[in-house]
């Protein structure tokens, strides 16, 4: 396949991952489907030693998800709700934290130890399994919080600018360190699954640079939330 067409075809495919998911009816299948159209070129990335191409390939992925999981969740809240794993827990949560200041978002003593729980399950899985469980993880993650980010917007009088205010800059920093650890990490296994060469100290650039990421998501959430989470209730007009 032409290189230049493998985006396209990655958002294409997980746009359809989102209607066999519906047509299915399984909320634990739903993000193995949405891995299954990225995965096989991350690997074929990964084969021919260009990381920055497989990192490119699920950032790309990755902003399909977002997209995919957050239009599906503002047309039809009642059904993505029933349809993505903990969603109606998390945007329970979060509109709480948005009505009343009050909540683990807001707080650095509980979202700490959620972030650092997330990233070391995440991490593990991308290790041990070559990311096949890792990646699932990841968008069982992204799925939840599009979740809320859609049913924010069908609840909001500016939908728009609450949604696009929902899609925090710390958790999209957030979500390209984990896809870059998810990748980079993947590489150990799949190379002895797929006989082909890869070494792990080779990527210390990329392990920084999704250190560094997953570092500044913290300290932004822990500064910007609060004046934040006065921007998205002014959108929603509550």
């Amino acid at each position: 396949m032409n290189p230049a067409w493998v985006p396209a075809v990655i958002v294409g495919g997980t746009a359809v991952s989102y209607g066999v998911a519906m047509l299915i009816g399984v909320p634990a299948l739903v993000p193995f489907l949405n891995v299954a159209p990225a995965f096989p070129f991350m690997i074929a990335s990964l084969r021919r030693g260009r990381v920055a191409e497989a990192v490119w390939r699920m950032l790309v992925w990755a902003a399909a998800l977002a997209v995919c999981a957050t239009t599906i969740s503002y047309l039809g809240p009642a059904e993505a709700g029933q349809l993505f794993l903990r969603g109606e827990n998390y945007r329970r949560e979060m509109f709480e934290f948005l009505r009343t200041g009050y909540g683990t978002e807001g707080d650095i003593r509980r979202f700490l130890p959620q972030h650092l729980a997330h990233a070391a399950v995440f991490a593990s899985l991308a290790i041990a399994t070559g990311s096949l469980l890792a990646m699932p993880l990841g968008a069982m993650l992204m799925n939840y919080m599009a979740y809320y980010v859609g049913a924010l917007g069908a609840a909001s009088a500016h939908p728009w600018k609450a949604m696009a205010l929902a899609w925090v800059p710390w958790a999209i920093i957030r979500i390209a360190g984990f896809v870059t650890l998810g990748v980079v990490l993947a590489g150990p296994m799949l190379g002895r699954l797929f006989r082909f060469e890869y070494r792990l100290g080779d990527q210390r650039r990329w392990l920084v640079l999704a250190g560094v990421a997953l570092v500044t998501d913290v300290v932004l959430k822990w500064a910007l939330s609060p004046s934040w989470r006065e921007m998205i209730v002014n959108a929603a007009g509550w």
